[in-house]
């Protein structure tokens, strides 16, 4: 099934710094860096008393000083999880539509000002900060999770007038090319750059073996998903956060 596949992938594409797994969950830590990097991933089925479960998880994140944060999908396990957290006070935050594109007919870039890394530079890190506004404080975890990433990859900068104005990374693994924190420069946005970026990126995925690609935006975000739909990508699912405590 495409769905859990891309879970899978995207699980492997976006490191967290340690992982445990407990009773077909998995448990990810990454010094509170991103809720992806920061939660649990309720894949598998279960074995144990389900609220006992939950309260160990609990402490848990409580113990590594983490909020608890559970990623849901549609094929959560078990099927009632997603109710019994909403009964136990986890708020429901940010609803995420996951993205494929088929890129038999992908489209040529018309700008090709970009360079595609396959290792990270210090370069690369300082844009992605800069455009990201990652603080100063969480750069150093960011380098190790990227570091983590044991497909290939590509992490890509578009340049305007010798600046980088957009960034980005690309991850391939099983003919996928799932695309992460694709990011422009507020004063050059709407002029096209990102798609071109994209475009290059997507470009360089399928001459590395890539056959489809894969993304997820926030549900809200409507110049992005105005942007990835220009591109052909339609939604195959939604995820969304059950948080209790302070969001990541």
């Amino acid at each position: 099934m495409e769905n859990k596949l891309i879970e899978e992938l995207s699980l492997n594409h976006w490191q967290s710094l340690s992982t445990l797994l407990y009773d077909g969950w998995v448990l990810r830590f990454a010094d509170g860096y991103t809720k992806r990097a920061n939660s649990i991933n309720p894949l598998h089925h279960s074995t144990e008393d389900l609220d006992k479960k939950i309260r160990e998880c609990e402490k848990i994140y409580t113990d590594n000083r983490l909020p608890t944060v559970f990623k849901m999908t549609p094929f959560s396990l078990p099927a009632n999880l997603d109710q019994v957290l909403e009964g136990k006070g986890f708020s429901r935050v940010d609803p995420t539509s996951v993205q494929t594109l088929d890129l038999e007919s992908i489209r040529e870039p018309d700008r090709t000002s970009v360079e595609i890394a396959e290792i990270v530079s210090d370069l690369w890190l300082d844009a992605f900060c800069r455009l990201n506004n990652v603080k100063a404080a969480n750069k150093n975890t960011m380098q190790r999770m990227l570091s983590n990433i044991r497909t290939k990859k590509g992490f890509v900068s578009f340049y305007e007038e010798d600046r980088v104005i957009a960034c980005g990374l690309g991850v391939i693994e099983r003919g996928y090319i799932g695309l992460f924190d694709i990011v422009t420069d507020s004063l050059y946005r709407n002029r096209g750059f990102g798609e071109q970026m994209i475009l290059n990126l997507l470009k360089w995925g399928k001459e590395n073996g890539a056959t489809r690609s894969y993304l997820a935006v926030v549900a809200n975000n409507e110049p992005a998903l105005r942007l990835y739909a220009k591109l052909g990508f339609k939604e195959v699912y939604r995820y969304w956060y059950r948080v209790k405590g302070e969001a990541l």
